[in-house]
Parts: structure tokens; C-alpha cells; sequence
């Protein structure tokens, strides 16, 4: 997956063009964020709504996010105006959001969203102490959640190493769940590099709903 579209499209291209299957997640509310949509819809890859949510410190989410203390109606009403700018859209996953995730009740807000529009959510992880999973029990739904992001640091060779962190993940779970950013300038063309020798090794990349398939199909732990 590659979050934080919407801001321009020059980044975007590059992930566009790229051969294998992906998932872009997309902010709303920005600039481009409801053409980055399309763009990604015809270039045959997967959207996601990368739904804003309030983090522990101070950062600012960006327009559309969730913050603590709002009631179920007012999240309903913010999750419903970022579906209708981005739509369709196949899931969501949570842009910031460690304040967020650790509330079970707005989690279980979210997740109800999700289910009632047949869509999934995956889960960031940007705190190990997420309330999603406990949320998506109480529903009887499976989640995803992040393994590893690709890109915390900015260097080539970093990327590498996050990748094969991620494929030892795959190995000993027998799927893992990855996420760059469209903003990191070598990414696409790491991933683009990669891609032949991953496949020749036997290892298959997929979009996020696919995984999410295969893992009920499985009846594999998504939360």
C-alpha cells in the first residue's frame, strides 16, 4: 500500500506507472485528492480513503480527520463526505490516528462504516495499543494491519532492508502488509527494481483487498 496521496499528481505518476498491483491510499480534502482518485482507478490500481484521525501529539491530521470526543453521528457524517469525494473505493486505512485507534468506540464507529458500505479497513498501526481489533471482534469482522513501512528512513538501501524485513513477515506469517508514501522519492523505482526477482522467487504482490480475501478465505488471523 501507498498512503498520502492528494497533494499534487507529479508524485503520483510515478506509482502509476509502476507494473506491479498496488493500493493507493488517498487523503481527502486536498488539492488532487478526488482527481488523484480517478487517476488511480484507470490506471487499474486499488483506492483506499486514507482517513485522517487525531494523533497523541500535535500534529495536524488534515481536512476530513476525526478527533477524539466527537460523537458517532458527527464521525458517521466525516466518513460519509471523504467516501463521496473519493468513491469507490475498496477500503480505508487510518492516516495519523494514534489517538484515535485506541478508542474503542469510535473505532467500532468506523469499522460499522466499513462493514455496512462493504468495504475493508486496514489498520496502520501507528500505536501497538489500537482498540481496532477489540472493536472488530465486538463486529465479527476481520481487519488487516500494517507490518512494516517501507520508507521511515529516506535511503535506498534502508528500503531494501525494510522490503526483506517485510518478506521474512510473509515467510513465518504467509502474508505480509507493507506501506510506503507517495512522497518518498526512490520508492517506486526500488519497488519497480525488485519486483522481477520477488516474482522469480515465488513471491506474489497483491492489492489490499485481494489479501484481505485470501485471508477470510483462510480464516487467517486479520485482527
Amino acid at each position: 500500500m501507498i498512503d498520502d496521496a492528494g497533494n499534487n499528481l507529479r508524485e503520483l505518476d510515478a506509482f502509476l506507472n509502476l507494473s506491479l498491483p498496488l493500493t493507493i491510499a488517498v487523503l481527502p480534502g486536498l488539492p488532487y485528492s478526488a482527481e488523484a482518485a480517478r487517476r488511480i482507478r484507470a490506471a487499474g490500481k486499488e483506492v483506499f480513503l486514507h482517513q485522517p484521525m487525531e494523533a497523541l501529539g500535535s500534529q495536524d491530521p488534515g481536512p476530513g480527520a476525526i478527533y477524539a470526543g466527537m460523537s458517532a453521528e458527527k464521525v458517521r457524517a466525516i466518513l460519509e463526505q471523504n467516501l463521496a469525494e473519493l468513491g469507490p473505493v475498496a477500503g480505508m486505512n487510518n492516516h495519523q490516528g494514534s489517538r484515535i485507534t485506541m478508542d474503542e468506540a469510535i473505532m467500532e464507529t468506523v469499522l460499522s462504516v466499513c462493514r455496512e458500505k462493504g468495504i475493508y479497513f486496514l489498520d496502520s498501526r501507528t500505536t501497538a495499543d489500537t482498540a481496532a481489533p477489540v472493536a472488530a471482534r465486538r463486529l465479527g469482522i476481520m481487519i488487516g494491519e500494517r507490518d512494516v513501512f517501507l520508507d521511515n528512513i529516506q535511503d535506498k538501501a534502508a528500503m531494501i532492508r525494510s522490503v526483506h524485513e517485510g518478506l521474512d513477515r510473509a515467510e513465518k506469517k504467509g502474508a505480509a502488509v507493507m506501506i510506503g508514501h507517495v512522497w518518498s522519492s526512490e520508492l517506486a523505482s526500488v519497488l519497480e527494481e525488485l519486483y522481477p526477482e520477488l516474482a522469480e522467487q515465488g513471491y506474489s504482490l497483491s492489492t489490499i483487498s485481494r489479501f484481505m480475501m485470501e485471508s477470510a478465505a483462510g480464516e487467517s488471523s486479520g485482527y
